[in-house]
């Protein structure tokens, strides 16, 4: 176990990408190439307050075995390309583990079992949670018991009520990975 780890709903990340692709190739008018995986991670670690050094972060990724991939995402492959894969960066090394639901037991109850065992862990102390907003109330229900030794931060397309930790906006990271930039976005005043 390292003392960082990003736990996800993979198939909800590569939704939200595939909707965030569809509406800014109409807003910018050019096409929007896939998310690139480690920079999405990266800025997933930012948000969860990670600075630069060397870290040791774990990406779980959490999948219905009747996706083989996140589509929207390079590299994407959960068995041949991301299982069992690690990079390097500015803020460390980041391994990753697909879990897929084949054999086990559904998607949300996996998440969750793998949320409780990771705030089992004594060695854990940054924890990122990406749930769909199915699960948001259960993974609130099961934060509310993590220890205050954790740094504890989830991501959602929006603000979500209640909770003992830190909240950002996914949809920041996705774009980043997607690259989306600021000033490409236009507001009309």
């Amino acid at each position: 176990m390292t003392e960082n780890m990003i736990l996800a709903d993979a198939d909800y990340v590569d939704k939200v990408a595939f909707d965030l692709t569809v509406n800014f190739e109409r807003m910018l008018e050019r096409r929007i190439p896939q998310a690139d995986m480690a920079r999405w991670a990266e800025c997933v670690a930012l948000d969860g307050g990670l600075r630069e050094g060397e870290n040791e972060v774990s990406l779980v990724l959490v999948h219905d075995h009747r996706h083989d991939a996140m589509a929207n995402f390079t590299p994407g492959n959960y068995a041949n390309q991301l299982n069992g894969q690690a990079f390097k960066g500015p803020l460390g090394e980041f391994s990753i583990t697909a879990i897929s639901t084949e054999g086990l037991a559904a998607k949300d109850d996996l998440l969750l079992d793998t949320l409780r065992f990771a705030l089992e862990q004594t060695d854990l102390k940054r924890l990122i949670v990406i749930p769909n907003e199915q699960q948001y109330n259960k993974v609130r229900e099961v934060l509310r018991k993590a220890g205050a030794d954790k740094r504890i931060t989830l991501l959602a397309m929006q603000p979500m009520p209640g909770g003992h930790y830190q909240q950002e906006i996914l949809g920041y990271s996705l774009m980043a990975a997607l690259g989306i930039h600021a000033e490409e976005i236009k507001t009309d005043n």
